[in-house]
């Protein structure tokens, strides 16, 4: 069985050497896709929602992985240098002043609008009422990880990395953005 991982992590490797963009999306959709099975756990759905999943493993794969490794390669590319104390500050505190914010704000139009199919105002209410408590949540879990990717894992691994831990955050995402049912009355 031993053997068995080790080749398979042998191979991921291979492929994250030869063709690290599509290693990565396929990481962060597989990883999108253990997220919302566990999130549709804790939410109390009694049977798996395929299209939700299907549609948040599209994430993952179009989005996610993509926007992570240009996002790792961009930062390298402007803080050029050590890892030293400053620099790595400096990944950080950009990545979570852009990357943050952004990717947490369409992560919840995403949900709202198309996994959720709910109409711009609902969707548009929504993000009004939760957007900040999930962004100030992020900041004060994020800088964290962000210091320890830029600090301590090599470039090729960060959007990996990343996408672990993102796969934590992806539940307490999917457990904020999941909306009450609309009401009629």
């Amino acid at each position: 069985m031993a053997s068995m991982a080790k080749k398979g992590l042998q191979q991921y490797l291979l492929q994250l050497q030869n063709h690290p963009l599509r290693t990565k999306a396929m990481t962060a959709a597989v990883l999108s896709a253990v997220s919302d099975i566990v999130a549709q756990k804790l939410s109390g759905i009694p049977r798996l929602q395929l299209k939700r999943l299907l549609l948040k493993v599209i994430l993952g794969f179009g989005y996610l992985g993509p926007f992570g490794h240009f996002m790792h390669i961009i930062l390298d590319k402007i803080f050029k240098g050590k890892k030293d104390t400053k620099t790595v500050a400096k990944k950080v505190a950009v990545e979570q002043l852009t990357a943050s914010p952004w990717n947490n704000l369409v992560f919840m139009i995403y949900y709202g609008l198309v996994i959720e199919g709910r109409p711009w105002f609902h969707v548009k209410t929504k993000i009004k009422k939760e957007y900040p408590k999930v962004q100030f949540t992020s900041w004060t879990f994020w800088p964290v990880v962000g210091w320890i990717n830029h600090q301590y894992v090599p470039l090729q691994f960060r959007v990996i990395f990343h996408s672990v831990v993102a796969c934590f955050w992806g539940i307490f995402l999917n457990l904020q953005a999941r909306s009450m049912p609309i009401t009629k009355g």
